[in-house]
């Protein structure tokens, strides 16, 4: 009886966040799972290609990348979190933490870039590098979207637009960013990692 109460209340919570932004979200899964399931499709007929060249990134950047997103969505989180509890200052904390760990990824990000592009590696370089730069480019592009998302909520929120009461705009925020990082935990290991 009580497991029964349980699902019910559970069915009845309400998404995090604006209705419309998880249609935005579903259509961003969608494009980047094509974006997969076509780099998986390539790479299983150009094995040897992409095992040669995916030993050219750089692992302990993906890594930091990862590990970076990963903490930056955990203190989303906790924006909500203390929005949720009225707490406007420790809200703009959170933001302005995640707003640095999405720093930190664009900055490696950045740097990586930096090398490939100085090795005179391109998009025609080889059909890896089509994929890579593509695949990588597009989720900065998502990511540099979110720290604006962010640095907004971040404004608004010391303006004093969001209360326990009234943080929609916050949830929306922090359900983009998590979706960012959902691509990125998917991302880093089908490119940088799986031989």
């Amino acid at each position: 009886m009580s497991e029964c109460v349980t699902q019910t209340a559970i069915a009845k919570e309400p998404l995090p966040g604006d209705l419309a932004i998880w249609f935005f979200i579903m259509a961003e899964l969608l494009v980047f799972g094509v974006f997969f399931i076509t780099y998986v499709f390539v790479r299983s007929n150009n094995l040897e290609l992409f095992n040669t060249y995916q030993l050219e990134l750089h692992r302990n950047a993906g890594a930091i990348n990862t590990m970076a997103l990963i903490t930056s969505s955990y203190f989303v989180a906790m924006a909500v979190h203390a929005i949720k509890n009225n707490n406007i200052k420790r809200t703009g904390t959170f933001l302005l933490l995640s707003l640095a760990m999405g720093l930190v990824f664009l900055v490696v990000k950045i740097w990586e870039y930096s090398h490939v592009f100085g090795a005179g590696i391109h998009l025609s370089t080889n059909t890896f590098y089509t994929f890579y730069i593509s695949l990588t480019f597009f989720h900065f592009m998502h990511v540099m979207m979110g720290m604006v998302i962010l640095a907004s909520l971040y404004y608004f929120t010391r303006q004093g637009k969001y209360s326990a009461e009234d943080h929609i705009g916050i949830e929306t925020g922090a359900s983009y960013w998590h979706m960012v990082d959902l691509v990125w935990i998917v991302l880093f290991p089908l490119v940088y990692i799986i031989r």
